[in-house]
């Protein structure tokens, strides 16, 4: 069992719960206490082995939508999580995850505590809440040091195997390739294992040195994507590259308007080979609109 504390452990996650497509007054104080028990949930609990100083924890945020009241005390929803990475000397966070996770149907009764175990299922709420606290801490920890992130990926998987007789959808392999099961079964591939490398490289030895060496930082940002390549070869349009690209489009984007010419013809040819749902996007690389 995993035990509560009074003060804010390894997480600083925003949680927000919007109801907008609920009617019903009773409802808005049912969602309220529900986005205070997530809240406390989430930030209260003690998620891993290692002390984090306030200033080290892992900044994320967790967006409920209520789309419909299914039930008394069951409901349809969909989940909007990401989370972020501090980059050295500088006030900058950049996005390790920005995912929206369209299968959440869950039960809950007011004021009723909220009950995690890491071998066994116990509810879909908590579940779903758990499995999302483990893929920002090994997507951190991935960030930090060279997979470093495998035993929470592996946590994540343990919950997908508790989850294996819940009967929603979500959890469970033959539903789509797309899914909970999904991210977490690919990252633990080793066909898989460049991705992990690009995040660290991406990080550590490229937007952490930014500041001081910004002609190395875009160097090894530009050297590790030669991973994906390989990735792209053996999985083209994988799931979790396009999970990597969610969240890191947009940055690379920038990163690389202020390159050299040679830079931008090469990062370019090669988003476009592993990313081709971005082309429009990598355009602006070069100027284009």
């Amino acid at each position: 069992m995993i035990g509560n504390c009074a003060i804010a452990q390894e997480l600083n996650c925003q949680v927000s719960v919007v109801s907008t497509q609920v009617q019903g007054t009773d409802n808005k104080r049912i969602f309220d206490n529900l986005q205070k028990q997530v809240f406390e949930f989430i930030n209260n609990t003690k998620w891993t082995k290692d002390n984090f100083s306030v200033s080290e924890r892992i900044d994320c945020s967790i967006l409920i939508n209520i789309v419909e009241k299914l039930s008394t005390d069951q409901f349809k929803a969909t989940i909007q999580v990401q989370c972020r990475r501090p980059i050295f000397k500088s006030s900058y966070n950049s996005p390790l995850l920005n995912y929206s996770d369209q299968n959440f149907v869950f039960k809950y009764i007011e004021f009723q505590a909220f009950e995690f175990n890491t071998n066994t299922y116990t509810s879909e709420l908590t579940q779903v809440l758990a499995y999302y606290v483990y893929v920002f801490l090994a997507y951190d920890y991935d960030s930090f040091s060279s997979l470093g992130g495998s035993e929470y990926w592996q946590k994540a998987q343990q919950v997908v195997t508790n989850a294996q007789t819940s009967q929603e959808t979500g959890w469970k392999a033959f539903e789509t390739n797309k899914n909970r099961y999904w991210l977490v079964e690919n990252f633990l591939n080793p066909a898989f294992t460049p991705i992990r490398e690009t995040i660290y490289a991406f990080h550590r030895k490229g937007l952490d040195i930014m500041i001081d060496k910004p002609d190395e930082g875009r160097a090894a940002i530009l050297e590790s994507f030669n991973g994906l390549k390989e990735v792209h070869r053996i999985r083209p349009s994988s799931y979790n590259m396009q999970l990597f690209f969610n969240a890191k489009a947009d940055e690379v984007i920038n990163i690389f308007s202020q390159g050299t010419g040679a830079e931008k013809q090469q990062v370019v040819e090669t988003l476009n080979l592993i990313d081709p749902a971005n082309t429009t996007k990598y355009s602006k690389i070069n100027g284009s609109n």
